[in-house]
């Protein structure tokens, strides 16, 4: 996927340095849960970050006005976000890690965590790409909307994340035995959509498999 990365020139007002880099096939919005320090609003450690680049504040490139300083650098990871048509399956790609959501209707009957039959395949093209990424670390987090209590979803998610884990080590081999999973049940929080509409919770009704993506340097980073 190429990518662009473009330093913004400064105004004479405020010294702002920004290194934008994006590139997105569809976008969903994400809400931040009250307690979350991270603005993105996903789950703990589900994230990470790229270092800022180092900037020369004196360079003359930059023509800075009398008094300006340089406001901190930030970087915004590249994204690329892809939904199948169904919109039961969304990939979303960083420079640092790879996600896959599934849609829990694909997965599971209504209110349960046995998988159903069709979820296979799905699952091994994720321990596919977990394989051409060389992973050794693995999130595997799920996720409800907020009809019914907090405590029926925490379980429900939790026993969800516990199912798709169990088909990916399955899927894996041989190869599980090299991996470190985190398998963890968040009910309603992090939501993906507005639970307002049958629309969003669909969404928010959710697994999401992620790993860091080429972790060893070998993977397929096309």
């Amino acid at each position: 996927m190429p990518l662009t990365r473009t330093l913004a020139t400064l105004s004479t007002t405020t010294a702002a340095l920004i290194t934008l880099t994006l590139t997105l096939t569809l976008s969903g919005s994400g809400l931040a849960h009250a307690d979350d320090p991270d603005p993105s609003g996903a789950p703990p450690g589900s994230t990470t970050t790229s270092p800022p680049p180092d900037v020369d504040s004196h360079s003359p490139g930059l023509k800075l006005a009398d008094g300006a300083t340089l406001a901190p650098a930030k970087v915004l990871d590249i994204k690329s976000v892809v939904e199948d048509l169904s919109g039961d399956e969304r990939r979303v790609d960083t420079n640092q890690d790879v996600t896959f959501a599934l849609q829990a209707e694909v997965l599971f009957p209504k209110d349960s965590a046995k998988l159903n039959p069709g979820a296979k395949s799905r699952i091994q093209a994720i321990a596919d790409e977990i394989k051409a990424q060389n992973a050794t670390n693995v999130r595997v987090f799920g996720f409800t909307d907020d009809l019914g209590t907090y405590a029926h979803g925490l379980t429900l998610s939790k026993k969800r994340a516990e199912a798709v884990h169990d088909a990916l080590a399955a899927a894996l081999g041989s190869q599980e035995q090299e991996l470190t999973f985190a398998v963890r049940g968040y009910s309603e929080d992090y939501p993906i959509a507005d639970n307002s509409s049958e629309e969003g919770r669909k969404k928010n009704r959710r697994v999401e498999v992620s790993f860091p993506r080429g972790e060893r340097g070998t993977g397929d980073q096309s």
